[in-house]
C-alpha cells in the first residue's frame, strides 16, 4: 500500500538536527527564502465582490492540495524562514491543513495563515495554538456590518466571534507565541472605515493589523476601488487617514502597518519580496506570487509558471534559468509584462 503524508515524508526527509538547528541561529546562513506562500486550497465560503473567486466563479478550479504534494516542498521548506499557508482560499478547508502545518514545523519554518473565520471553532483554535503557529490573520474590508457588507457571505459578527473563540483558547494556554491580526483590505470607495480599526483590535484583543489595498483587478470596474501612484489626490486622502489611525494605534500599544503607492517608486521592487519569496499553487505549479497563478481556465497568458514539483525538484525550479530570469528583470527596471502595471512594484512602506 502506498504511504502518504507525514509518515512517508519521515523517511523521505531528514529532519535538521539540534546542532544543526544551532548552528543556523547562530550563523544565519541556510535560509536564503523569507517565505513559501503556499495555496492549500481554492474553496472558499465567501462571494467578496472585489475577488476574482466571485468574478470568475464559472471559470474558477476548485481544488485541495494534497498532503504528498506539500510534502515535495520539504527541500525548499528546508531552505526558507516562513511557510504561510494561504492562497486563493480558505485553507482551514482543507482536511490536510494541520498536518502540512506539523511538517512545515519540522522542516523549521516559522508558520503562519490568513483566514476568513468562517469555519472557525474551539477544537481548530486549540490546534492552531498547539500547531505553533505565530501568526494567525483574520481578513477583514470593514470595521462594522455596513462597511465589511462588500464580503458577501462573510458575516462581520461571525469574523469577530471567530476572534473571540481563538483569543480566549490562545489566553486560557497562555500561548504567548501566538499572535493574531487583522489582514484589513481598505478600498477607496471606503477609506473612512479604518478609523475604527484600532478600538476594534483593542476589544478583541488583536495584536496588530496589516492595511492592504486592492492589488488584483479581476474587473475593469473595481479599478475605482483600487490606488494608482497617478491618483495623488485619492492617495492624498488615504495617507492622511491612514497616518492618523497609525497614531491613534501606536498610541494603544498596537501594531499598524500600510503602505500605499508612491508616484516616484522606481518600481524595481515588489512588495510581495518575489527575490526572496515565491508561491506554490494547490496543483504543485511554483510561481513568483499568487498574482501570477490564479486557478482559472482558460488564463494561461495570465500566468507565470516555472515548473510544478510533480516533475521537478522544487529547488531547481527556483534556481532555474527562467525563474531567475523573471526575478532580475524586475531589478534591472525591465519586469514581465504581467508585473508592468502592478500596483506592488510602487508601494511603499509608510509605517
Amino acid at each position: 500500500m502506498k504511504k502518504t503524508g507525514i509518515a512517508a515524508s519521515e523517511k523521505r526527509y531528514q529532519e535538521p538536527g539540534i546542532w544543526e538547528t544551532i548552528r543556523e541561529l547562530l550563523l544565519g546562513v541556510r535560509r536564503p527564502l523569507d517565505c513559501i506562500q503556499v495555496g492549500v486550497s481554492s474553496r472558499c465560503p465567501g462571494r467578496c465582490a472585489y475577488c476574482p473567486h466571485s468574478v470568475m466563479k464559472e471559470q474558477w478550479v476548485v481544488a485541495d492540495m494534497d498532503l504528498d504534494t506539500f510534502s515535495m516542498l520539504w527541500p525548499l521548506m528546508r531552505r526558507s524562514s516562513r511557510v504561510h499557508l494561504q492562497g486563493w482560499g480558505e485553507p482551514l478547508l482543507n482536511p490536510a491543513f494541520f498536518e502540512m502545518a506539523t511538517l512545515a514545523r519540522r522542516a523549521g519554518c516559522a508558520v503562519s495563515t490568513t483566514t476568513c473565520g468562517l469555519i472557525m471553532d474551539e477544537k481548530k483554535a486549540i490546534r492552531l495554538v498547539e500547531g505553533g503557529f505565530d501568526v494567525v490573520a483574520f481578513s477583514l474590508a470593514g470595521t462594522d456590518t455596513a462597511s465589511n457588507a462588500c464580503r458577501q457571505g462573510v458575516d462581520f459578527g461571525r469574523v469577530c466571534e471567530a476572534v473571540t473563540i481563538l483569543q480566549t483558547v490562545r489566553r486560557s494556554r497562555m500561548a504567548v507565541h501566538m499572535e493574531i491580526h487583522f489582514a484589513y483590505l481598505m478600498l477607496a470607495s471606503n477609506m473612512d472605515a479604518v478609523r475604527a480599526l484600532p478600538a476594534l483590535m483593542e476589544k478583541l484583543g488583536v495584536h496588530a493589523a496589516v492595511i492592504s489595498t486592492l492589488d488584483y483587478i479581476p474587473r475593469p470596474d473595481l479599478a475605482q476601488e483600487a490606488f494608482s501612484p497617478h491618483e495623488t489626490d485619492k492617495l492624498s486622502r488615504a495617507r492622511e487617514i491612514l497616518k492618523e489611525t497609525w497614531k491613534e494605534a501606536r498610541r494603544m500599544g498596537l501594531g499598524f502597518h500600510w503602505a500605499l503607492p508612491c508616484s516616484d517608486a522606481p518600481g524595481t521592487k515588489c512588495r510581495e519580496n518575489i527575490a526572496r519569496s515565491l508561491y506554490v499553487s494547490s496543483d504543485g505549479s511554483m510561481s513568483p506570487c499568487v498574482y501570477v497563478n490564479l486557478p482559472v481556465e482558460g488564463l494561461e497568458g495570465g500566468r507565470r509558471i516555472f515548473g510544478n514539483v510533480h516533475d521537478r525538484d522544487p529547488l531547481e525550479i527556483w534556481d532555474s534559468e527562467e525563474f531567475r530570469h523573471f526575478r532580475d528583470r524586475l531589478a534591472d527596471g525591465d519586469p514581465d509584462p504581467l508585473c508592468m502595471q502592478c500596483v506592488k512594484r510602487f508601494e511603499c512602506v509608510e509605517s
